[in-house]
């Protein structure tokens, strides 16, 4: 399947009227809801079955727009995501204004961050500009689907847009934390998946913890 402008267009209309959708990243498919709004946060967790204390991560589909809504990144951060995103990782960042506490839930200095580097089967996409709220489109525990066929069916009949992207890469996201890169150069591999220790390496410099 090959997604085209107006699939994206749904997909901001959906999320802007508090619905919740499932679509194709460039890791695995997920479930996604606007990141302000907490009766939509709380039905993607209720569909997930996923504990309310259990922070999510926001994505974005642009790397400018996730470096705009985070103005008090420093430089030395800024420069690690802009040489890594694009990309299939999850970036733990420390979150010193609170932003998009919803997602952040009972870890508010923390902020999770995505932004898919997207084939071009699923590029269109890229014009989507609003945040959204992301987790793996599965009942929390189960396996991640790389197809939308292997999403649980009851959470596809759940949704209010279902997107279908093909089948995907099927790894999830390295988790990577940059939350003491900005002041100490340190970082961290909390969970290995899509992107390489050695792509990160070669990227971050620094030290590893």
């Amino acid at each position: 399947m090959t997604l085209v402008r107006a699939d994206a267009q749904q997909l901001e209309r959906c999320i802007a009227a508090g619905g919740v959708a499932v679509f194709p990243a460039d890791t695995v498919y997920g479930l996604a809801c606007d990141p302000q709004d907490a009766a939509a946060v709380e039905r993607l967790y209720e569909l997930k079955e996923r504990p309310v204390d259990k922070p999510a991560a926001v994505l974005f589909f642009a790397l400018d727009g996730a470096l705009a809504a985070l103005p008090e990144l420093g430089q030395r951060t800024r420069g690690a995501l802009r040489a890594l995103l694009p990309g299939g990782l999850t970036v733990l960042l420390a979150n010193p204004s609170g932003r998009f506490g919803l997602a952040c839930a009972a870890q508010p200095a923390t902020l999770g961050l995505r932004v898919p580097a997207l084939a071009p089967g699923i590029a269109a996409l890229r014009s989507v500009r609003r945040p959204l709220l992301q987790s793996s489109a599965n009942r929390s525990g189960e396996p991640d689907a790389r197809t939308l066929a292997e999403v649980d069916p009851a959470l596809r009949a759940a949704a209010d847009l279902v997107l279908d992207g093909g089948a995907l890469p099927g790894t999830p996201s390295t988790v990577l934390d940059l939350r003491d890169y900005e002041n100490a150069g340190d970082w961290s591999v909390l969970r290995d998946g899509a992107v390489a220790r050695s792509t990160l390496a070669a990227a971050l410099g620094g030290s590893s913890r």
